[in-house]
C-alpha cells in the first residue's frame, strides 16, 4: 500500500493548521518535516520547536529528515516529536548506533541517502532500520527535476530487504509528481514524498487517490 507524506516546507505557515486539516481529511498518511542546518546542506530551515507546534495541530504521524551534520547529537531532542526519524548516512559518524538510539527511544529509524551514494553502502544497515529514503534530488533545496538513478537505488534496495525478509518502508523524496511517482513505485518505493505537487493544490484529493492507486 502507497503511503504519501507531504512536505511542510512548501506550505503557507501563515495559514498552516487550515492547510494540515485540508491534507488530513484528503487521506495523507504523514508529513515530512525537513530539517536543515544550514551546514549539511546549504539552507537553513526550522527545528524543534516548531516540530513540537505542528505535533500538537495534528494526529498524523511526523517523519521528520534531519539533514543536518552529526545528527546523533540531536537524537533525543528530535525524537520527542517525531513519529519516524531519519538522518543522512553521509552526516553520521556511528550510524548503527545512531539507529540504534532512535528505535530505544521508541521512534521508528529512517536512513537516508544522497544521489551520489550507492545503495550497496547501507545493506549492512538495513536490519537497524524501519524505513529507507532515497534522494531523487540532491538535498537541500526545493523545485528540483527527479533523477532517474534514483529508481536503479529503489530496484536495488527494496530486491536486498525482499531478499533478507525484512519489512521496511522505502521512500523516495524530491521531484515527486504524477509522472515520477508511477516509476518510482514500480522500482520498489512505498512511501512517497511531494512538495508542491501535493501542497495548496486545488486537486489535491485526486492527486492523493491517483498516487494511492499505484501498485508497488
Amino acid at each position: 500500500m502507497i503511503k504519501i507524506s507531504p512536505s511542510v516546507l512548501s506550505a503557507d505557515f501563515l495559514e498552516f493548521t487550515k492547510e494540515i486539516e485540508i491534507m488530513e481529511n484528503c487521506g495523507i498518511d504523514m508529513l515530512h518535516i525537513d530539517v536543515m542546518d544550514g551546514n549539511f546542506v546549504p539552507n537553513i530551515s526550522f527545528g524543534n520547536p516548531l516540530i513540537k507546534s505542528i505535533k500538537a495541530h495534528t494526529k498524523l504521524p511526523l517523519d521528520v529528515h534531519l539533514m543536518i551534520d552529526k545528527p546523533h547529537r540531536y537524537i533525543e531532542d528530535f525524537a520527542k516529536y517525531a513519529d519516524i526519524l531519519g538522518f543522512h548516512f553521509e552526516a553520521g559518524s556511528d550510524n548503527a548506533e545512531t539507529l540504534k538510539k532512535i528505535r530505544e527511544l521508541g521512534v521508528k529509524s529512517c536512513i537516508t541517502i544522497k544521489p551520489k551514494t550507492e545503495p550497496e553502502e547501507i545493506y549492512d544497515l538495513l536490519p537497524l532500520c524501519d524505513m529507507v529514503l532515497v534522494m531523487s534530488v540532491e538535498p537541500g533545496f526545493g523545485g528540483q527535476k527527479f533523477m532517474e538513478s534514483a529508481l536503479i537505488k529503489l530496484t536495488k534496495l527494496r530486491a536486498e530487504i525482499k531478499r533478507r525478509g525484512l519489512n521496511i518502508d522505502l521512500e523516495v523524496d524530491g521531484g515527486v509528481n504524477g509522472e515520477t511517482a508511477e516509476s518510482a513505485v514500480k522500482a520498489g518505493a512505498n512511501v512517497l514524498v511531494a512538495g508542491s505537487y501535493l501542497v495548496g493544490s486545488p486537486d489535491l484529493e485526486q492527486r492523493v487517490k491517483y498516487l494511492k492507486s499505484l501498485k508497488v
